[in-house]
């Protein structure tokens, strides 16, 4: 019996819990669903109604030496050789929002793709408005050789320094020791 009671008791317990918890998971997934629109109508404005065009010159990848040993970065590929090609526009705030395709020479020297959308949140500080800056995200795909070319989602962080139509832009790959915890750049030129 007193099992019982205990279940009981349990059970009303968990039921109002729930029944609390019930706003804020309505609340919660309110908001997954405003940023997901949000998104998708950014991609799609991109997509439909671009500025401008930008072509991509990966220029760095740098493996952070704490992170590795020594052997292995001696052996990596740190001139990422390849081009992408990409679209993109201003908003309204002056945000920076991009879809592109790039190839580049990976770690190991064999072609990686990469294709997705990037956003920044874009600062002007000086009295010259061609000087930007910029701190975002991209989200995308990308596939490579040691992985069998099984594409792989990819979110990562984006900043950016820039003048006028030419922009240096840059990622950190996280990682473990000996994986990831790679800094990669490129130069990206509007049209």
């Amino acid at each position: 019996m007193l099992r019982l009671r205990q279940f009981v008791l349990f059970s009303f317990g968990f039921l109002g819990f729930l029944l609390a918890c019930g706003p804020a998971n309505a609340s919660f997934s309110s908001t997954i669903r405003d940023g997901y629109d949000t998104l998708s109508d950014n991609v799609a404005q991109t997509w439909q109604q671009p500025e401008h065009y930008d072509l991509y010159v990966p220029a760095i990848t740098w493996h952070a030496r704490f992170a590795y040993d020594k052997e292995k970065t001696d052996k990596y590929n740190e001139r990422p050789w390849g081009a992408g090609f990409g679209a993109s526009r201003w908003d309204e705030k002056g945000n920076w929002h991009g879809l592109y395709l790039m190839a580049f020479k990976d770690s190991f020297n064999k072609w990686e793709p990469i294709g997705g959308y990037g956003w920044e949140k874009t600062w002007r500080p000086l009295a010259d408005d061609n000087f930007h800056l910029g701190l975002g995200y991209t989200l995308g795909v990308t596939a490579r050789d040691n992985w069998k070319y099984i594409p792989i989602p990819v979110v990562l962080p984006l900043a950016s320094i820039g003048y006028g139509p030419a922009t240096f832009q840059m990622t950190y790959i996280p990682g473990t020791y000996n994986n990831g915890n790679v800094y990669f750049a490129w130069a990206r030129f509007q049209f």
